[in-house]
C-alpha cells in the first residue's frame, strides 16, 4: 500500500477510524507537525473534530541525527529508546548536549506555531494523536506520555503506515493504535509515500489558520 501524499492517506485513514470509533464526542485530533498536519485535517474533518497540534523534537544520534534516540514533546520530560541508545553506543547523560538543542528548537516550534493560545487541553476528551508513519515510533511515544499525563478519557494513535515494531511499543501507551499498513520490512516512513515533500514552519501556519 503506498499512498499519493499525505492528504490521501489522511483521508484512507479518516475512513478507518470512522468504521472503528463511530462518532466519538468531542474528539480533540492532534497533530504531531510538521508532517502529521496534512494527515491529520481529513481525520477532523470526517470525525467532526476539533484539530490542533502536539509538538514533539526527535533526538537524534551524534552525527546521525536522522536516527532517532529519544524524542522530547512539549514541557515534558526526554523518552529515550533504550535499543536504539545501546545500539548507537550512546547514552543518557552523554545526549546532554543534543537534548538542550532539541529542547530549543521546540520552543521555537511552540512560539511560532501556537503564539500565545494555550496548550490543547486533552482532560475528559477522547484524543486522537496522528503523523504520518512511524518509524521508530520514539517521537510519537513522547506526544503520547504528554497527552497521557492531562488525563484523555481514550488515547487514540493513528497513523497510515508503521513498521511493525513501533505498532507494537506503541500499543502499550496509547489505548488503541490505528494504523493502515504495517509492511515488513519498513525501510522508512517516505518508503510508502510518491510524495513525501518535506513541509516547512510555513506550511504548518497555514495548516493551523485553515
Amino acid at each position: 500500500m503506498i499512498f499519493a501524499n499525505r492528504a490521501e492517506a489522511g483521508r484512507a485513514l479518516a475512513d478507518r477510524l470512522a468504521a472503528e470509533l463511530g462518532e466519538p464526542a468531542d474528539p480533540l485530533i492532534l497533530a504531531l507537525p510538521r508532517g502529521g498536519l496534512p494527515v491529520a485535517g481529513p481525520v477532523a474533518r470526517r470525525l467532526g473534530g476539533e484539530l490542533d497540534i502536539v509538538v514533539a523534537r526527535k533526538i537524534g544520534a551524534p552525527g546521525r541525527p536522522e536516527f532517532g534516540l529519544g524524542a522530547i514533546a512539549e514541557d515534558g520530560p526526554p523518552v529515550y529508546d533504550p535499543g536504539n541508545l545501546l545500539w548507537a553506543g550512546a547514552t543518557e547523560d552523554g545526549l546532554a548536549g543534543v537534548l538542550a538543542a532539541e529542547r530549543e528548537e521546540l520552543r521555537r516550534r511552540i512560539h511560532r506555531y501556537r503564539g500565545d493560545r494555550p496548550a490543547p487541553a486533552p482532560a475528559g476528551r477522547t484524543v486522537i494523536v496522528v503523523d504520518d508513519g512511524l518509524a521508530t515510533g520514539v517521537t510519537a511515544h513522547a506526544a503520547l506520555l504528554w497527552v497521557r499525563g492531562r488525563d484523555p478519557a481514550r488515547l487514540i494513535l493513528a497513523v497510515p503506515v508503521c513498521s511493525p515494531e513501533a505498532r507494537d511499543a506503541m500499543a502499550a501507551v496509547a489505548d488503541t493504535v490505528v494504523y493502515l499498513n504495517a509492511p515488513d520490512p519498513f525501510y522508512a516512513v517516505g518508503r510508502w509515500y510518491e510524495d513525501f515533500e518535506q513541509l516547512t514552519d510555513a506550511d504548518v501556519e497555514n495548516f493551523i489558520m485553515c
